[in-house]
């Protein structure tokens, strides 16, 4: 339909008025987006009637608002200029209006995309703050394994730097005892051969070789390991002329195959002190010492072993 179309006022109530706006801003809102669309096609006229609203105050975008309480006379003019006013203004701010703007489906277009980017542009700064977070966490993670690996290191290192300080330590006591005992000790003789060992079997004997044979010239010094007591000395058979030095703890040291003495029974005697010479006296087939090492006088143990326990190098 073509033509003005008037509708009457309506002061009996806001209900009334309201209901008036509602619809109003209905059609404004499809006439812009109407004119949105139209925007987009070519070729196609598009011809809206001007219609005139009844309140011009309630109206968005129409300019200023006009106070019920203006006078009968002054309001009806206003409200004339008002309902001359095209429905195409409707979607207009008053910014836009007074740019000269006179599309309102393409304003609403504008203020649509621009807070499509505004939302963009806010997704984005979250998306960037998270992914910088994670990255925050990752590193502090991966520097708290750094960190937990070091102390592991340094824990691992400082343990192995205790435990050679502790052998280097046992070390320097072995050695030093080894050498308090090598000034308590000595060997039999101070230049020999080691012959016949401990265990040995052998056609000289009826058992297994139960001492330590030490090959010298005939007459060679034999001194006394360790300081004790004489316990014996003389002939003793398949042994020949025999020295036993008993010491403290009980051990029996035995002297054999000798060609004299020079001790006897009972005497005391020091480390070092010359007990007999090296002979080839009974079971022998030439000079040598036979030396045995019987702990509390018991069965015999191997030489060699014992008297390197005591620091003597033999």
């Amino acid at each position: 339909m073509r033509g003005k179309h008037r509708v009457g006022k309506q002061r009996s109530g806001g209900m009334a008025r309201s209901g008036a706006v509602l619809g109003v801003g209905m059609m404004a809102a499809v006439g812009a987006g109407g004119m949105a669309t139209a925007q987009d096609k070519d070729g196609a006229a598009i011809s809206m009637p001007d219609i005139h609203l009844p309140d011009v105050e309630d109206l968005p975008g129409l300019g200023a608002l006009v106070s019920d309480s203006s006078d009968s006379s002054g309001g009806s003019g206003e409200q004339a200029g008002a309902q001359a006013a095209p429905l195409t203004q409707a979607g207009l701010t008053r910014e836009q209006a007074a740019e000269g703007s006179q599309d309102p489906g393409e304003a609403l277009r504008a203020r649509i995309l621009a807070q499509a980017d505004q939302q963009r542009d806010s997704a984005d700064d979250e998306a960037r703050e998270q992914a910088a977070q994670a990255a925050a966490a990752k590193a502090a993670a991966e520097a708290e394994r750094k960190a937990d690996a070091e102390a592991a290191r340094e824990k691992r290192e400082a343990a192995e730097r205790k435990r050679k300080a502790e052998e280097e330590k046992k070390r320097k006591a072995e050695a030093e005892r080894r050498a308090k005992l090598a000034r308590q000790f000595t060997a039999p003789l101070s230049s020999y051969r080691l012959s016949a060992g401990y265990g040995q079997a052998g056609g000289m004997w009826q058992n297994d070789h139960t001492g330590q044979d030490f090959a010298a010239p005939n007459g060679t010094p034999v001194k006394a390991i360790h300081s004790g007591t004489i316990k014996e000395a003389g002939w003793a058979g398949s042994y020949g002329y025999r020295v036993i030095l008993q010491l403290d703890d009980g051990t029996e040291l035995w002297f054999c195959h000798l060609s004299s003495m020079t001790t006897s029974a009972g005497a005391k005697v020091s480390t070092g002190d010359v007990i007999g010479r090296v002979g080839s006296t009974g079971n022998s087939s030439g000079p040598h010492l036979h030396v045995e090492v019987r702990p509390g006088g018991g069965d015999a143990i191997d030489p060699l072993a014992w008297l390197r326990g005591k620091g003597i190098g033999v």
